[in-house]
C-alpha cells in the first residue's frame, strides 16, 4: 500500500480518482487546491503526488516545483484536459513523471500510478 495525495479542484474527478486508487489498496489524501497540497505535504509522508495542472490559486505547475525542491525522491503525476498546459508541464521533464491527459479511466489512471509507483522518481535527463 502507498500513500498518495491527490489535488484536484473538480470535485467529481477528485473523488472518481480518489476512490479508484483506494481500490487498489492505496491510501489516498485528496485535497482540492495546491495550497492545501503543501499543507499536506508537509504535514506527513507521501509516496506519490498526483496533481492537477489548471487549480485556482496556487496551480500544478507551482505545486510540483514545490514539492520536486522539498521532497526530491516523491515521484510527481500531472493530469490535464488542457493542450496548452500540457505543454507547459513537458517542459518539466526533470520534475515529473509523466502527464496524464483528461478524460481518462480507471483502468488508465490506476496502471499509470502503479507503473510510476513501481519505477519510483525516474532520473533527470541530461541536457544537450
Amino acid at each position: 500500500m502507498s500513500r498518495i495525495l491527490v489535488a484536484e479542484d473538480d470535485e467529481a474527478v477528485r473523488q472518481f480518482v480518489s476512490r479508484a486508487l483506494s481500490l487498489q489498496g492505496h491510501e489516498v489524501t485528496a485535497v482540492d487546491d495546491g495550497g492545501q497540497a503543501l499543507e499536506a505535504l508537509h504535514a506527513r509522508t507521501y509516496d506519490l503526488l498526483l496533481t492537477d495542472i489548471v487549480m485556482p490559486g496556487l496551480d500544478g505547475i507551482a505545486l510540483a516545483l514545490k514539492a520536486a525542491k522539498a521532497y526530491p525522491d516523491m515521484p510527481v503525476l500531472m493530469m490535464t484536459g488542457y493542450a496548452a498546459e500540457r505543454q507547459r508541464a513537458h517542459n518539466l521533464d526533470a520534475l515529473i513523471c509523466q502527464v496524464i491527459s483528461k478524460p481518462f479511466s480507471l483502468k488508465e489512471i490506476c496502471a499509470t500510478v502503479n507503473d510510476t509507483l513501481r519505477k519510483g522518481r525516474r532520473a533527470p535527463r541530461p541536457r544537450a
